[in-house]
This record gives C-alpha cells, sequence and structure tokens, in this order.
C-alpha cells in the first residue's frame, strides 16, 4: 500500500472527499494535530469535503461539538451523520421497518432525543414500543448482557429495529467500548429485524454525493480509521478509499492491518499516519 505524509497528495487523483469524524479528526475529546487544518487546505486547493459520520445524532449536534473542539464549520462543507440520513429518511417515509408506528425505544448516549424531533414518534418504554431505534451505545457503563435483558422481550414480539449508529467500536474518555452495531448484532443475534443505516451502507454515500450535486464516485476519497466502515464503505460506493492509523487502529502494525483487511476483502489505496 501506498504510504502518503499528508492529504493534500490526494488533490491530484480527487476533489471531493469523504471525511471520517471519530478517529480520524479528533478522539471525542480532543482534536487531532493539523487535522482542521488540513481540511483547510483540501478546501483552498478546491476539493469539497463532507464530513461523513457513523454518529446516531443530528448533523446539528456533531457540528457543535467540533466547533468545541476549535474545528469549524468553514473547514468542511457539508456535515452528514448517519443519524441525519435516519432522519431524512423516517420523514419521508422511505423506512418500511417504521410505516405506521408512532412509539419507539429510543437507545442514544448522551440524553439525546433530538432524533425525533419533528417526527411522528414518541420514545417510549421497552414494553410500549413498536419499533427500536438504536442510535448510541452506553458501553462504557452498561454490559450487553443488560441490553440483551432489555431487548429481548422485543424480540419476542417482533419488533422491527434500526441500527444508525454502524460502529461496532466507539472511542470514550476512558479508552474503547462496544458501540452501537454490537447491540444491533445483539438484537438479532435475539431473532430481532435490523435495518442498518450508516457507513458502510449505501444510503449515507447516496446523501453524500447528492449533497455536493452527485459528483461521480470516482472523483470522491473516502478517508478513515475504521477497514470495517470507512474503506469497505468507500471501496462499495466506488470511490477511493484511504486508512489512517489512529482511532481504532492505533498502534496496529501492518501485519494487524493487512489481517484486517484481507478478513473484510478490501484493500485501500494507501495510509496516512494521520489526517494531517
Amino acid at each position: 500500500m501506498i504510504q502518503l505524509q499528508n492529504v493534500d497528495a490526494l488533490l491530484a487523483a480527487h476533489d471531493v472527499f469523504f471525511v471520517d469524524q471519530f478517529g480520524t479528526l479528533h478522539n471525542g475529546t480532543r482534536p487531532y494535530p493539523g487535522a482542521a487544518a488540513a481540511l483547510r487546505r483540501l478546501r483552498a486547493a478546491g476539493g469539497r469535503v463532507v464530513l461523513l459520520s457513523n454518529s446516531g445524532k443530528r448533523a446539528a449536534i456533531n457540528t457543535q461539538r467540533l466547533m468545541r473542539l476549535d474545528i469549524m464549520p468553514d473547514a468542511y462543507d457539508v456535515m452528514l451523520t448517519s443519524g441525519e440520513v435516519a432522519f431524512r429518511m423516517l420523514a419521508a417515509g422511505q423506512i418500511a421497518a417504521a410505516r405506521g408506528v408512532s412509539r419507539c425505544l429510543l437507545l442514544e448516549r448522551d440524553g439525546d432525543g433530538s432524533l425525533l424531533d419533528g417526527l411522528n414518534l414518541t420514545a417510549v418504554s421497552a414494553d410500549a414500543a413498536q419499533l427500536l431505534i438504536i442510535a448510541g451505545s452506553e458501553g462504557d457503563r452498561r454490559t450487553l448482557a443488560w441490553y440483551r435483558d432489555l431487548l429481548a422481550p422485543l424480540a419476542r414480539r417482533a419488533v422491527p429495529a434500526l441500527c444508525i449508529n454502524p460502529d461496532r467500536t466507539m472511542l470514550t474518555p476512558n479508552g474503547l467500548a462496544f458501540g452501537a452495531a454490537r447491540i444491533g448484532e445483539t438484537y438479532a443475534a435475539l431473532g430481532g429485524d435490523v435495518t442498518w443505516i450508516g457507513k458502510p451502507y449505501p444510503a449515507i454515500y447516496d446523501a453524500a454525493r447528492a449533497a455536493l450535486g452527485n459528483p461521480a464516485p470516482a472523483r470522491a476519497a473516502g478517508i478513515g480509521d475504521s477497514i470495517e466502515h470507512d474503506i469497505v464503505g468507500a471501496r462499495r460506493a466506488g470511490c477511493g478509499a484511504w486508512l489512517v492509523r489512529t482511532g481504532i487502529i492505533d498502534g496496529w502494525d501492518d501485519a494487524a492491518i493487512a489481517a484486517e483487511c484481507s478478513r473484510y476483502g478490501v484493500t485501500p489505496d494507501g495510509v496516512l499516519e494521520r489526517f494531517a
């Protein structure tokens, strides 16, 4: 794989950049050195930048989070999260599992219920839910067994689920913890039907291209720290794919990266030590 020193070299082949957030631009509590400046350089050179995140929160909340980390809106063109894509699809009636229901169990993080604002959905307890929405994980304070016990009755009632954050691992101030996707997988193992929204699934890439006027996929480069999500997703979408050695793969050597790529049947175009 090609090793690049910085993102500027990508401008020779791409003018659209789908850049991951957590693990690429910041670690959840502080920005990575040079990340904001790199975004601005891409834009100054004529590139268009979409921050493409598997956050189950709405885009505006993520914009505010980045501002607190000194990554300002003028550093990118569009903030797009899996939570925002899910909200738009729910509002448009595009998710079959959610049609005709009005009560949902919303699993989120940080007490954020904004996903439901403006939708014909009310957050209720597990025993009253007609729909399960897995937007976030509290894997740093709860166990998967706790989630299994909570969700088993819903699976027995065949309540459909949306997992709108497909990350299996998340960064927390105390290190790595299991992400929302592990809860979705647990629900599927209980027999529940799960619809997935976010990277590496196509809807978020379709929305990202639409936000920029539908440029050709080959013009875009997907950049992130997750082989399972950023690299697989970019490849499925027909985009270039570049891996950064930060976030969830921080400290991995070449052999570990190659093994993970083999596991998912993908190879990135190359690797950057960090997004800078």
